[in-house]
């Protein structure tokens, strides 16, 4: 089996038809690795027929996993397989990194034009695959599947599920009701430009309506867990209201963070003068000492904080123009230009 440490663009030539990358980021999963590989093989064999109806023109497809730590027999098994079936990619990470790095490295090392992701535990079901494929040649840039009769616990599952997706909703104004299904069909250029950090891996419908995509989400299967034992628990709901700060903050206010934070800061400010002026007023009426009332105190804090909230915004939008222009990287994402192929992109004054 050959070690591959480079990585490689995605397969660009769509007159031969377009290429599939199936990836699967998992973490101890043995017993589960052989009925994966059967029932991905059953599900996107057929694409390889060209007999069979193929809407989204799919003629190729790889499966890439990647093993984030495990512990087990995962990637003994894995080698295995990989020897015997060549569209069975491994990536072995040096320890455990945690579900958005490992489903990163997966993008990163993935060849097809399209990617789609799935859980290694067989709750997703591979056979729901060819039908986001079709949905995906309807003109869609990103394919989200739908839990339909999610086979898990209601109190440490679907309970604070249905509480996060709700507060994530409200919160971005995303459409996509279940954030938390990983298996998706997205354009393989949304894929690998998304910004994939720390435990960004729930807000990937988010992501992607940040990058202008047209989405979509399809009722898919979800089965019960019958092998191996699953590495969710509730601490990963408290997370969640913390990872939805920094996506908030970058979907509105990443390339104007004095709109927020200034805004913020000018706020605090009125709300200092005010009570600056309540206490000047309760002197002039009632003769209340101005020293001893704590409105003085409140309105001190308030404009200090205002103060400080504007200072961080200057800062913000230094470190934004830095962010930007050190990288060479813009404040936009183009979907497609005419009669441009041929020029090379000027760089922003």
């Amino acid at each position: 089996m050959n070690t591959r440490t480079n990585l490689h663009p995605a397969n660009q030539d769509h007159a031969m038809g377009r290429k599939i990358s199936v990836v699967i980021p998992i973490k101890e999963e043995e017993d589960n690795l052989g009925p994966l590989h059967q029932r991905l093989t059953e599900a996107l064999s057929p694409l390889l027929d060209r007999a069979t109806p193929n809407p989204a023109q799919v003629t190729d497809y790889e499966v890439v996993i990647v093993d984030d730590g495990s512990r087990d027999r995962s990637y003994e098994i894995l080698c295995a397989q990989a020897a015997a079936d060549p569209r069975w990619k491994v990536v072995k990470l040096r320890r455990n990194y945690g579900q958005t790095p490992a489903l990163r490295a997966g993008i990163d090392h993935a060849t097809g034009d399209l990617i789609a992701t799935m859980d290694g535990d067989l709750q997703n079901d591979p056979a729901d695959i060819p039908m986001l494929l079709a949905k995906y040649a309807e003109g869609y840039a990103a394919v989200f599947g739908e839990r339909a009769k999610r086979q898990d616990a209601y109190l440490i599952r679907k309970f604070p599920s249905k509480i996060a997706n709700w507060i994530i909703r409200k919160v971005t104004g995303s459409t996509t009701r279940d954030m938390g299904c990983t298996l998706r069909v997205l354009d393989g250029q949304i894929a690998r430009d998304l910004p994939l950090y720390g435990e960004m891996h729930r807000f990937i419908p988010v992501l992607c309506q940040m990058q202008g995509a047209r989405m979509v989400q399809v009722p898919v299967k979800h089965h019960a867990r019958t092998a191996g034992v699953t590495k969710y628990n509730l601490t990963r709901t408290f997370r969640v209201v913390l990872d939805l700060i920094t996506v908030k903050f970058l979907n509105s206010y990443l390339t104007r963070p004095m709109h927020f934070l200034g805004g913020l800061g000018l706020g605090f400010m009125v709300l200092g003068f005010a009570s600056l002026a309540a206490t000047i007023g309760m002197k002039l009426i009632g003769g209340t000492d101005m020293t001893g009332n704590p409105f003085l105190l409140l309105s001190m804090l308030l404009v200090l904080l205002g103060t400080q909230s504007i200072g961080l915004g200057i800062l913000g939008e230094v470190l934004s123009r830095t962010y930007f222009e050190s990288q060479g990287k813009r404040s936009y994402t183009i979907a497609q230009t005419l009669n441009l192929e041929d020029q090379p992109a000027r760089k922003a004054a």
